[in-house]
């Protein structure tokens, strides 16, 4: 069975902290590590993450005193880790139990399959036009072709890390992942969906965003990034992004170049979620 190293960042919610941490550690079989970067000095986030530390799956606990985002501790983990498969799952989101064994399923005899992700939406966001670019692998098991993939719940081989490198200053890791993609490598959610749920999603009944002053006060990064002000705007931002990756092309190279000016010139004029960038 492929082993798996598997990275938590923890900022300052503690609220999520707690069950998002206790909920990986549960998921993890007898060749899946955590490996815990705490972001910050909320004391109350650090003590939380800390009660978990000497837990025989925790396998290195790093406390940076300053937010140093989330490319230094991913590429702290891709490149100590010697882990055949490696991840990241956020703080703010519950993997489903059985996550590892059906995204090892989809490894499993794949090897151009680069990156495989779990899915933060749910049933309501689904899109028939997704089914257009579901394809089987060869191992039978099957895939929603994307260039890129959420940053948690995925599983990410040690081979393709081998020949893009790191993170690069000012890189994404969507932008890394359409990179991969370019290069020949099989990117995508796993299908059916393997649902992880998103606890900054308004419609999640563990949301802390349960009106407009809430989600003003402790709205996520993405959220500031895109000028999204409201619970209402959020949801509508999350739908959005449903729709798009499961109707924009599988082609990397449709997210590249004069292509991707294109689709980001036609998400800002359609406004809401088009201030993004993916």
């Amino acid at each position: 069975m492929a082993s798996v190293d598997i990275l938590m960042i923890t900022f300052r919610r503690p609220e999520y902290v707690r069950l998002s941490l206790s909920r990986l550690l549960e998921s993890c079989d007898a060749e899946a590590r955590v490996w815990l970067w705490h972001n910050g000095d909320d004391a109350e986030t650090l003590e939380v993450v800390s009660s978990f530390s000497q837990h025989p799956k925790v396998h290195r606990f790093h406390h940076s005193p300053v937010n140093v985002g989330l490319r230094t501790p991913t590429n702290w983990l891709w490149q100590e880790s010697r882990a055949d498969l490696v991840s990241k799952v956020d703080d703010d989101c519950l993997v489903d139990p059985d996550w590892l064994a059906e995204l090892r399923a989809a490894h499993a005899g794949v090897p151009e399959l680069g990156v495989v992700g779990s899915w933060r939406f749910y049933d309501e966001d689904f899109d028939s036009r997704a089914l257009r670019k579901v394809q089987t692998l060869a191992n039978g098991r099957q895939l929603m072709r994307h260039p890129w993939v959420q940053g948690s719940g995925y599983l990410l081989k040690r081979e393709v890390i081998e020949q893009m490198g790191p993170i690069r200053d000012g890189q994404s890791f969507t932008q890394w992942c359409i990179g991969s993609a370019r290069r020949g490598w099989l990117n995508g959610w796993a299908f059916p969906f393997v649902h992880e749920e998103h606890m900054d999603d308004p419609r999640s009944p563990f949301t802390i965003y349960t009106d407009d002053d809430a989600f003003l006060r402790l709205r996520p990064l993405s959220a500031e990034k895109t000028g999204v002000e409201s619970v209402a705007d959020w949801l509508a931002q999350m739908r959005e992004s449903a729709r798009i990756l499961q109707t924009w092309p599988a082609d990397a190279h449709h997210y590249y170049g004069w292509r991707m000016r294109l689709r980001n010139l036609q998400r800002r004029l359609r406004g809401g979620a088009g201030r993004g960038r993916w």
